[in-house]
């Protein structure tokens, strides 16, 4: 059989140990709601934000209850209503349509490239049919948003960005989620910054953060907020926004805020032992590593390649023997949703006309996490298992 991996894909590394004490003092105060403080205490939600700001250079921040909460949120903030169409990329996971769909909107999917982001081609055909586009930042690949940028301003289409796999990367030296109107942004689990749930919008904004700071639920004290916008942005808005509460609790971003303090250090090690997979999958016939422009400063929390124009027998073969021999990879092509993995057209909710270009890279896309529990030497004799398995299916194909 040859080497075998024995790690875990799925665990991620201890909360530091300044997240425990954070999290230890409001738990023994138990002020968790995010507007319960002190006399001249300052929530640790309302620094998390002030933060957070501070770290994308975004003049305001909001932090919410999940990363899907947020992409309603930041829908809703920006106008959309029940039946208007959204586009958003046919690449990326179900929360993304599910957040357009969940406001009674309807989703418009947009073709992926071999470089797993948005097909500009189809983008331009179709930004006549909608007023936003959902830009899902998918598995950490970001497209030429200085390109993106211009056709959809042109167009007169609001971007809101997906940054759930992009948080503290950039493209072209301007942080993920200060290209577009709103940012949004995920701490689940499986995230760059771990408080098992949470997300956090950003906007330079003042308009539309003032309807998301009402829309989570601040009821009147959006006052206590650092990073939200001047008291008179709320001066009518407050009659007419809804209150339909997703506020992140000070437990969360107390755990949150120390792990921010070591957001780069935490990306160059992700992006240390994507490299060395990368390394391992260098030149292997029949398979593809997507292009990382100069331009993109990502942060890799996990890895994708493509088997294009194999068949379906033949990319499952690799699946089953890369699990084998331990090591976990994700199938994008597969003909039935699976785990977090599903197609566009997966989606029934919502109406999909063929994308048979994206239909080719989804067919062959596998993917895969890398927790920084893994080690360099884990990731090379990862890239060391694939290189076998996919060399050794494709010769018997």
């Amino acid at each position: 059989m040859g080497e075998v991996f024995h790690g875990n894909f799925t665990q991620q590394e201890p909360l530091p140990e300044a997240s425990l004490a954070a999290a230890e003092a409001v738990l023994r105060h138990g002020r968790l709601h995010r507007y319960n403080t002190a006399e001249g205490e300052i929530a640790e939600t309302a620094l998390l934000e002030e933060e957070f700001a501070a770290s994308t250079g975004a003049a305001f921040c909001l932090a919410v209850a999940s990363g899907g909460y947020a992409l309603g949120c930041a829908l809703r903030a920006c106008g959309v209503v029940p039946g208007d169409r959204v586009l958003t990329n046919a690449f990326t996971l179900a929360p993304v349509p599910g957040a357009i769909a969940g406001i009674g909107a309807v989703p418009v999917f947009v073709g992926v490239t071999d470089g797993l982001t948005i097909d500009f081609d189809d983008l331009e055909a179709k930004l006549a049919q909608a007023r936003v586009l959902l830009l899902s930042h998918m598995r950490g690949h970001i497209c030429d948003m200085g390109r993106l940028m211009r056709l959809c301003d042109r167009a007169g289409v609001t971007v809101i960005e997906d940054c759930a796999h992009t948080m503290g990367a950039a493209w072209d030296g301007r942080p993920s989620g200060r290209w577009g109107r709103m940012g949004c942004f995920s701490t689940q689990t499986y995230k760059h910054l771990n408080s098992g749930e949470g997300g956090l919008l950003i906007s330079d904004d003042a308009d539309a953060m003032a309807r998301a700071v009402l829309l989570s639920g601040s009821y009147m004290l959006y006052g206590r907020h650092r990073a939200a916008p001047p008291e008179e942005a709320f001066a009518q808005l407050r009659y007419e926004v809804p209150n339909i509460s997703g506020r992140m609790d000070n437990l969360r971003a107390a755990i949150l805020r120390p792990q921010l303090k070591a957001l780069k250090r935490q990306a160059g090690r992700w992006n240390d032992r994507y490299r060395k997979v990368a390394e391992g999958l260098a030149d292997v016939p029949g398979l593809t590593l997507p292009a990382r422009p100069e331009a993109e400063q990502f942060v890799a929390s996990s890895f994708q390649f493509l088997l294009l124009d194999w068949t379906n027998d033949a990319v499952a073969a690799v699946v089953a023997d890369c699990a084998a021999r331990g090591v976990e990879l994700k199938w994008f092509g597969a003909a039935e949703p699976v785990g977090f993995t599903s197609r566009y057209d997966s989606w029934r909710y919502a109406d999909a006309d063929p994308l048979p270009g994206s239909d080719r890279v989804l067919a062959g896309l596998l993917d895969m996490r890398l927790p920084l529990t893994f080690s360099l030497d884990d990731c090379s004799l990862i890239g060391r298992i694939i290189r076998d398995v996919v060399t050794d299916v494709r010769g018997r194909a």
